[in-house]
């Protein structure tokens, strides 16, 4: 085998070989999107399963706020739109297993095709990573 093939297949093997390892980053970027699409589905089983089990939001607020506050919501409005003006997540160098994500978002909620209600927020979520998952354990809002 000439000189090239070898760098050539050597070269295929590192690329598949990265694509195969766990990217931190990656996956975090995943989790935000999934929380996102679970809230805009109005799935509050799939919103809550993503709460770390010691999960604090403003500091004070625990899961059973988070659940009573997604019934109010969903019950409220048949359509819940969440856009990110802005959003950047980044895992932690030092601990890999610590995320940060913040955003601008508009949230609207709607009864019918016309939003009855759009609010902007500045959200800062803290993220832990549980084996291949990251949960989401800290959440703030202005």
């Amino acid at each position: 085998m000439n000189r090239r093939r070898r760098l050539l297949l050597a070269g295929l093997a590192a690329a598949l070989g990265a694509c195969g390892r766990d990217d931190p980053q990656a996956s975090l970027e995943k989790a935000v999107q999934q929380l996102q699409d679970a809230l805009e589905a109005r799935d509050a089983p799939a919103v809550l399963a993503m709460l770390d089990d010691r999960f604090r939001a403003q500091g004070e607020l625990d899961t059973e706020w988070a659940q009573r506050t997604l019934r109010l919501v969903f019950l409220r409005y048949a359509q819940v739109r969440i856009v990110a003006v802005g959003r950047r997540s980044l895992v932690d160098p030092q601990a890999p297993h610590l995320g940060r994500t913040e955003a601008q978002v508009l949230v609207a909620g709607a009864q019918g095709l016309i939003p009855e209600r759009i609010t902007p927020y500045a959200v800062e979520l803290e993220w832990r990573r549980q084996g291949s998952d990251w949960r989401l354990y800290d959440l703030r809002w202005q």
